[in-house]
């Protein structure tokens, strides 16, 4: 269980941050040998479209799925659970090949039946009490540093985007659409238990409020709105 807050913040406040974080912090090794890597997530949903629907009304407890890899890259793939309970945030995560991604991805659930795969286990009964299909992508360019203190872990995320109309995560060719302005930076503290105090000092307090949705509440909308539904 991890505390994990968002800020959405300008490029002063995170040329500011940026560099008080940099003397204090160590920056993310998959940042090498670029500034930033690319996170490129294919999230699920279920027929009620129960993901958006229960972050819109603030439940206490809630969860989703997604697919997620790295630098548009298919040699490290994982499928993840995120399960916010009240202020903590849980992640379950489990490595699968480009296989299994497909057959997730086109909706052929059948094989998990036989998996010995816990999370995976779970996601198929998900596919067949509640209909779970792949509804949005979420793509941006992340900068990362971290603080084995605490576990903690200080992101940066520019240029979110989404891919309308397609579920396709592999694509080299992804056409996708903006869904912040380009000025605009989310930052995201994460850490176990107790920040180190000397980090908590770093954030000044015009970093607030809290954002009170995420990525794929933002880039989900989008593609609503786009819709026109």
């Amino acid at each position: 269980m991890r505390h994990e807050f968002k800020y959405e913040i300008d490029a002063l406040e995170y040329q500011v941050l940026q560099k008080k974080l940099t003397k204090v912090l160590k920056p993310d090794p998959y940042m090498y040998p670029k500034s930033y890597y690319n996170v490129r997530s294919l999230y699920f949903d279920d027929y009620q479209n129960s993901a958006l629907r229960d972050k819109d009304a603030g439940y206490f407890k809630r969860k989703k799925y997604r697919i997620r890899i790295y630098d548009h890259s298919a040699a490290y793939i994982k499928f993840e659970r995120k399960t916010k309970i009240g202020p903590y945030m849980l992640k379950e995560s489990t490595r699968i090949n480009r296989e299994i991604a497909e057959k997730l991805i086109a909706k052929d659930y059948d094989f998990l039946s036989k998996t010995t795969d816990k999370l995976l286990k779970d996601f198929y009964v998900e596919t067949r009490c509640n209909l779970m299909r792949p509804i949005v992508i979420v793509e941006y360019e992340r900068e990362a540093y971290i603080q084995p203190i605490g576990t903690v872990r200080v992101t940066f995320d520019t240029c979110l985007r989404t891919a309308l109309g397609c579920s396709d995560l592999f694509s080299e060719k992804l056409c996708t659409m903006s869904t912040l302005n380009q000025q605009s930076i989310i930052l995201e503290v994460k850490y176990n238990e107790v920040m180190p105090s000397y980090v908590c000092g770093l954030f000044p307090d015009t970093i607030r409020p809290k954002l009170s949705i995420g990525k794929f509440v933002i880039c989900r909308k989008q593609q609503i709105s786009h819709r026109g539904i």
